[in-house]
């Protein structure tokens, strides 16, 4: 019997977006191949010589985000033009440089799979420079707005999420049969089957009662208010409420004078459950949550939407009429109201659209496109690249870097 094929998962911690991607990916490989198949899911900005610039932004994401979100969204346009992203992709070549060739050296991997924008480029490098490059296949995970540097010509494919997506991805000059719909990859057990009434009983929610789901964390803002509304509509409504280990929030949730049937939770491990078991959704307009949300089949009420990426996932369940923002807790009641008017006619018509834009198998064909790959493994690199090549050298040489040979 040959050697285990092994394939290596690169992410990041900047949001919870990257790793959960990752992690779903590798749960469908070990449920499909169980033997011959062994999966490392690695950080790189955590390994050592990563660049501390790259690891400070990751670890400083949330805060930078969250409270100077006009700065964030200067950044992610100026660097989304050709001429910028040109400069920063040959920044990150030599800020990630040593630690892509590390990596590489030491997992051997036979297919590597990204979900994170920022290394493409070293791996470039580094395949060019070894002269020897492994299948590496980038899983985009934004819905609809796409920063460019996702898209690289070094991926054997590049899987995104949505048409939207694709089309800007052959507008970067990708080729089309390298650029997958595939959506985003979420944890095989959301494509598990469960029936509402079952598990609403198993968690002690009653049973024939629309079900609202609200997740919150010290990422979402505006919860508290809406939720004071919701409390005194009338409206014949319970919710679950997740307060995303926000041990703060959580409390403020406990001491509320509940007058609709409320169960609240702080961070959870059966969200799946959960989402299968809701009638919506109210959360803010992150990648994760909005994918889950869709392959659950369940309609989308966003009451906050960060600069950048965000907006993009809010337009687009928007434009699909899978769901609906909020500009205010008044508009969440409002909301509310028309989705539940007409026994719900247009609560169930969200749901459908929701449905039909999920993709709760995503995890599964990504899975398969990786273990193809690792199977392919690594090929020569072709006799265009010398070029390439010296350039990099010359790079390298310009700042002082050595490259040693294998």
């Amino acid at each position: 019997m040959g050697k285990d094929k092994k394939i290596l998962i690169l992410t990041s911690d900047a949001g919870f977006g990257h790793r959960s991607a990752a992690n779903a990916i590798a749960a469908a490989l070990a449920e499909k191949h169980p033997d011959g198949c062994r999966v490392e899911i690695v950080n790189p900005l955590e390994e050592p010589g990563s660049s501390l610039l790259l690891r400070h932004g990751e670890s400083d994401y949330d805060k930078i985000v969250r409270e100077v979100p006009e700065l964030y969204r200067l950044g992610y346009e100026m660097s989304d033009t050709s001429v910028p992203s040109t400069v920063v992709e040959s920044a990150l070549m030599l800020m990630m440089l040593d630690v892509m060739r590390n990596l590489v050296r030491r997992c051997q991997p036979d297919a590597i799979v990204t979900t994170y924008p920022l290394y493409q480029a070293a791996l470039k490098a580094v395949y060019v420079l070894q002269r020897q490059q492994v299948p590496l296949l980038t899983v985009v995970t934004d819905l609809a707005a796409v920063h460019r540097l996702w898209f690289h010509n070094i991926a054997s494919l590049t899987l995104v999420p949505t048409e939207p997506a694709r089309n800007l991805a052959l507008s970067y000059g990708l080729e089309a049969q390298r650029v997958l719909v595939t959506g985003i990859p979420v944890h095989p057990a959301f494509a598990q089957k469960q029936e509402a009434g079952d598990i609403r009983t198993a968690l002690g929610w009653q049973e024939d009662r629309v079900t609202i789901l609200v997740v919150g964390s010290k990422r979402v803002g505006h919860l508290e208010p809406a939720l004071n509304l919701l409390n005194h509509s009338g409206l014949p409504i319970q919710l679950a409420l997740v307060a995303g280990g926000d041990d703060a929030l959580y409390q403020r949730l406990q001491e509320f004078a509940w007058h609709v049937p409320a169960y609240s939770y702080n961070f959870v491990t059966d969200m799946p459950a959960m989402m299968h078991a809701a009638d919506g959704i109210i959360c803010k307009a992150g990648g994760l949550i909005v994918t889950e949300a869709l392959a659950c089949g369940l309609p989308l009420l966003l009451i906050d939407v960060l600069p950048g990426q965000e907006s993009g996932n809010a337009d687009y369940v928007i434009e699909q009429a899978a769901g609906e923002r909020a500009q205010s807790p008044a508009e969440v009641l409002e909301i509310l109201y028309h989705w539940l008017d007409h026994n719900g006619e247009l609560l169930a018509q969200r749901a459908r659209n929701a449905q039909r834009l999920g993709h709760p198998r995503a995890a599964y064909q990504v899975a398969e496109l990786a273990w193809q790959a690792a199977l392919r493994g690594p090929a020569a690199t072709t006799s265009r690249q010398a070029r390439a090549r010296a350039k990099i050298l010359e790079l390298l040489n310009r700042y002082g870097i050595l490259w040693q040979e294998d």
